[in-house]
């Protein structure tokens, strides 16, 4: 058995406990569908500190961020296709100490953003439905959707395809039913953080919308942690990304000018169904077309739903194999070869999320804002690791196969790089409260790390083969 000081590589891996049934269109499928519930919510409280047309700049940046990143992390997944992903990628470059750091801040994104997403799913439902309690309708969500998960990935897949592909419709229908009303004006007026005019106030609010920014685009990267569970990853991996973050930036930018456009954009900041009260500005509150968003809206929120259940599980079973996290959590399920425990592990910190008002909803902001910017705080920090990991490996591990290489190295990643760094403490200035909390969350982990040693040396469902 090898000591945690050796630096073990992550290239193969000798049991493959995972069904590896994906294919190219079903990964695509996990990469929109993991994001495009930040086309329907979340994005929106942007608009609420920098305005439409501050937060369309800062959206450009976050998705010149994105495609830089995706170009630059496809290489990492195609290299060292592993379900722990960004952990994987970490402790091969930095050892065990860089994979605890990958692997926490990748836990704390895919864990915070499902109950948000179903905070979101139960408002949805709320419109609808007066009398039912959004909270409750976010936990059943959970326990549906963990079950969809726990039956099987080529299930869940498929199941993730299709609801991507609706929500993707029910997108383009919203723009086309909204685009009568289209006025430029409407989506200009105080468009520069509640002004008519530039000023460093507007300067001020860029910086703070940059979370919600992010959340357009937030968790494509969980595609990486079905890397074992694709049939042929070094070629269906690079087409999903690529395609997916592609599809996403398009989507984002119309959704957005549309919903700004069709009225009042002031009245869409900070609610949790921006999409549905945009509509009500052309069709009525009572029209056919409003039910059917609210409805076929859903899809949307559920295919992220449903995706980073996935991606949150995968992650939880590595660091489990890996012995970072006890052990019993890397259990696959005897009949459907699910990690049934890391599933339901994952669910019960969302649910517990969503009814801890008093505890996550601090520092001025909503409990959805908060859970975002905790999911986001975690995602930046693994970009960050992920790009310097990729740096390291191309110097220390010059001759590793790699079948996708990032375009315009060193360019590509280094931008990446540098604008996670900017958006990391952007973030930390404007949201230091929650920049606290997920600090503490690291500080705890790495002491349960450090006390823990001895059970990553016994670790043997994760014994890793020399290149």
């Amino acid at each position: 058995m090898k000591s945690e000081s050796s630096n073990q590589p992550i290239g193969k891996v000798m049991h493959h406990e995972l069904k590896q049934t994906l294919g190219t269109w079903q990964l695509w499928g996990i990469a929109v569908g993991l994001v495009i519930s930040g086309e329907y919510f979340g994005w929106s409280y942007g608009w609420a500190s920098a305005g439409t047309l501050g937060f369309v700049i800062t959206a450009i940046f976050i998705a010149a961020m994105y495609t830089t990143f995706i170009f630059s992390f496809t290489e990492l997944t195609t290299s060292i296709p592993h379900a722990g992903g960004p952990f994987a990628y970490a402790r091969q470059a930095f050892g065990p100490t860089g994979g605890y750091l990958a692997g926490a801040a990748t836990l704390v994104e895919f864990v915070f953003a499902p109950p948000a997403i179903a905070l979101a799913i139960g408002a949805y439902l709320h419109v609808q439905f007066p009398g039912l309690e959004p909270k409750h309708a976010a936990m059943c969500a959970y326990l549906v959707f963990m079950a969809l998960n726990i039956v099987g990935v080529q299930i869940a897949a498929a199941f993730e395809l299709c609801v991507t592909l609706l929500a993707i419709f029910e997108l383009l229908v919203f723009m086309g039913v909204v685009s009568p009303g289209f006025r430029w004006s409407n989506f200009t007026a105080g468009g520069w953080a509640g002004a008519n005019t530039f000023s460093m106030g507007s300067f001020h609010g860029m910086f703070a919308a940059i979370p919600f920014a992010i959340w357009f685009f937030l968790a494509i990267e969980g595609v990486a942690m079905a890397a074992e569970e694709a049939r042929n990853p070094k070629r269906s991996i690079p087409i999903a990304y690529i395609t997916g973050i592609l599809t996403l930036v398009v989507l984002a930018i119309g959704v957005m000018v549309f919903a700004g456009a069709a009225g009042d954009w002031t009245r869409l900041a900070n609610i949790n169904d921006p999409l549905p009260q945009a509509m009500k500005f052309i069709v009525g509150e009572h029209s056919g077309w409003m039910h059917m968003l609210v409805w076929l809206g859903l899809f949307g929120l559920v295919a992220s739903f449903h995706g980073i259940i996935l991606g949150y599980s995968r992650q939880i079973f590595a660091l489990a194999r890996a012995g970072y996290l006890p052990e019993w959590l890397s259990k696959v399920h005897p009949r459907f070869k699910t990690p049934h425990r890391a599933i339901l592990a994952g669910g019960v910190v969302g649910i517990a999320a969503i009814y801890s008002d008093e505890l996550i909803q601090f520092g001025g902001q909503t409990l959805t804002a908060n859970i975002v910017t905790m999911s986001v705080f975690g995602a930046i920090v693994m970009y960050i690791i992920s790009m310097l990991s990729l740096f390291k490996l191309r110097r220390t591990a010059p001759n590793m196969e790699r079948p996708f290489r990032a375009p315009l190295f060193p360019l590509f990643p280094a931008f990446a790089l540098i604008a996670a760094l900017i958006c990391l403490a952007t973030m930390v200035y404007f949201n230091f409260l929650v920049a606290v909390v997920f600090a503490i969350f690291l500080v705890l982990g790495y002491v349960y790390f450090l006390l823990t040693r001895h059970q990553r040396d016994t670790a043997s469902a994760d014994v890793l083969l020399e290149e």
